[in-house]
């Protein structure tokens, strides 16, 4: 019973040795980005003063996404964060999501093409790597490099080396918490999928606990993409507040 599963990846891509791609994180990260693309075009395609369906479930989130933010920075400095708030968490949680109904293998050569692309270490620690830099950025253009520059050496001068070491553990803890639990629904999902169709009563008996573990995937992907939101707006208000 096989559980490893390979990456599709195209190696030296343009000829730059070291440079490799990997193509079921392209798809998966390319499907996601037009499933949220298409959720707010059929949501805002037809509003009306009473919404229901889809625009009534993308108002929800909205109003979700506002309160997150305004609980963690002044809202006349957050407002400006919205747009981003609501592409990280529909985009995360779509993400999450996408590998939970089912997986794509290539029986034959044992390569997983559909899976969610938050499974993958080098996509979370990408993310990670974004949210800093934009939470440095927006720190640096709200409140001035020189104004900026002195939070590494507050409240006392001698922790500015711990104060660098924060930006590295801060963008590590981001991106591998959401890679590990992803990692392991995924591992899991595998596991119970394969001894589903290793053994002829195994089908029978792995119904239940497939079931019951996609419903909790669900409520990872949920937590995961609304974890990851919430730091990514403690980072920023960090960055920006001057009472920080």
């Amino acid at each position: 019973m096989n559980i490893e599963h390979e990456s599709p990846y195209v190696y030296d891509v343009f000829g730059i040795p070291g440079f490799h791609a990997n193509l079921s994180n392209i798809m998966m990260l390319t499907i996601a980005a037009v499933i949220v693309f298409i959720i707010g075009v059929v949501s805002a395609r037809t509003l009306s003063m009473k919404p229901t369906g889809m625009q009534n479930a993308f108002e929800m989130v909205i109003e979700f996404v506002r309160n997150m933010i305004g609980s963690t920075m002044d809202w006349k400095t957050g407002e400006r964060f919205f747009g981003l708030g609501i592409t990280i968490f529909l985009f995360i949680l779509v993400a999450n999501l996408l590998g939970i109904p089912f997986m794509l293998i290539n029986d034959e050569t044992h390569v997983l093409w559909w899976k969610s692309p938050t499974a993958d270490p080098v996509v979370t620690m990408t993310l990670a790597v974004m949210v800093i830099v934009i939470s440095h950025f927006y720190g640096i253009k709200l409140r001035g490099a020189k104004e900026y520059g002195k939070n590494y050496f507050r409240p006392k001068k001698f922790l500015f080396p711990i104060n660098i070491l924060e930006e590295f553990t801060n963008t590590l803890t981001l991106g591998a918490r959401l890679f590990g639990n992803l990692y392991a629904k995924e591992i899991l999902l595998t596991l119970l999928a394969t001894v589903g169709t290793a053994f002829p009563i195994g089908t029978a008996l792995g119904i239940i606990p497939m079931v019951a573990w996609q419903g909790y995937s669900l409520f990872i992907g949920f937590i995961q993409a609304f974890i990851f939101l919430v730091l990514t707006m403690v980072y920023i208000s960090h960055k920006v507040e001057t009472d920080h």
